[in-house]
This record gives C-alpha cells, structure tokens and sequence, in this order.
C-alpha cells in the first residue's frame, strides 16, 4: 500500500496527525494531535457543564426523560458545540487531506523514511 494512502487512512479513523507521523513530519502530527485533544477536552467540558443541571434536576427528584436530557444540554452550552464541531471537521479534513499529498521525508540517498 503507497505510504500517503496508508497515512491518510490513520489521519482518517485512527486519529487526525497520525498520518503526519508517519510520513515524518513529527511535528506538524504532534500539533494536530494536540489541537484535536484540545477540542475533545473542550467538547467534554460542554457536555459536563450541561449534565450538572441535569443532575440537579435529578436530586431533585422530578421525573427525567430524553427529550429533557438534550434540551438542558442545548440551554446550558448554547452555540459552542456547533463550532467545536465545525472546528475538529475542518482539521480532521486537513490532515487525511495533508497526509495524502504531502510527500515523506527522504534521507540523502532519496529513500522514503518512516
């Protein structure tokens, strides 16, 4: 399998950077992982925020079903989730994208490293 196909595939379902890595551009893949981290980390914050008024609710002792459950996450996060969504889209396609024609490293002797 030709290496940029094997690393888009990894930037694709294994996890946005990998890709990178393994084409040897280290650096720019350790980034990408890092603001992909940096997304969920962000995403869970929002989920979290949202699940303490629900908790709340259910200390309280009303009756909870799963249409209460989404509307008390949307009230408590507004439109956050939409661009951190839209954000992690954009650099998830940036790296499968990247990793398919960006070229590997070579040595001096003009042999692929990984």
């Amino acid at each position: 399998m030709n290496l940029n196909i094997k690393a888009a595939v990894l930037s694709a379902l294994v996890l946005p950077g990998v890709g990178q890595i393994v084409n040897g551009k280290k650096l720019k893949g350790f980034l990408l992982i890092s603001i992909v981290n940096v997304f969920i980390l962000l995403a869970l914050v929002f989920v979290l925020k949202g699940m303490g008024q629900l908790v709340a609710t259910i200390k309280a002792g009303e009756p909870v079903d799963a249409v209460t459950v989404l509307e008390q996450v949307r009230q408590s996060s507004g439109n956050g989730p939409r661009w951190l969504l839209a954000g992690f889209l954009g650099i998830w396609l940036y790296a499968v994208v990247d990793a398919l024609v960006d070229r590997p490293k070579e040595d001096d002797e003009g042999r692929k490293t990984t």
